[in-house]
């Protein structure tokens, strides 16, 4: 579980380092972001600060499981929050299914995948 954690946490904050460093780039290179709108330097570099929390967060998750569990869950519901800004876009007809498919594997999976990774394991009666 903890190699998935890193690995979830690394391309979070790559990300996360993109557009803090080159938004433009970013802006100009992730498929479909161009159509949403002109590029807004400050409102790309917002949500990378975002996704940096997010990466911490799982990755205190891996570093001290029960201490850095919250801190997972809470930059796991950023990025659910945000799949679900898309996903009901989607449904309310302001973008297609189309934008929805292609926004599936960069937004929506690695939601849920932080969500499964950044849950609490039950504990074991003693």
């Amino acid at each position: 579980m903890n190699t998935f954690r890193w690995i979830l946490a690394a391309a979070l904050a790559a990300n996360a380092g993109w557009m803090l460093v080159v938004p433009q780039g970013w802006y100009h290179a992730v498929p479909g972001v161009d159509l949403t709108g002109p590029l807004n330097l400050h409102f790309v570099r917002d949500i990378g600060c975002a996704y940096l929390v997010a990466a911490i967060g799982l990755a205190w998750r891996v570093l001290e499981p029960v201490r850095g569990a919250s801190a997972a869950l809470v930059g796991a519901t950023f990025l659910l929050l945000h799949a679900g800004v898309h996903v009901g876009e989607t449904l309310a007809g302001i973008c297609g299914w189309g934008t929805l498919l292609r926004d599936v594997p960069g937004v929506v999976l690695p939601a849920v995948a932080a969500l499964a990774l950044a849950w609490p394991a039950r504990r074991r009666p003693a």
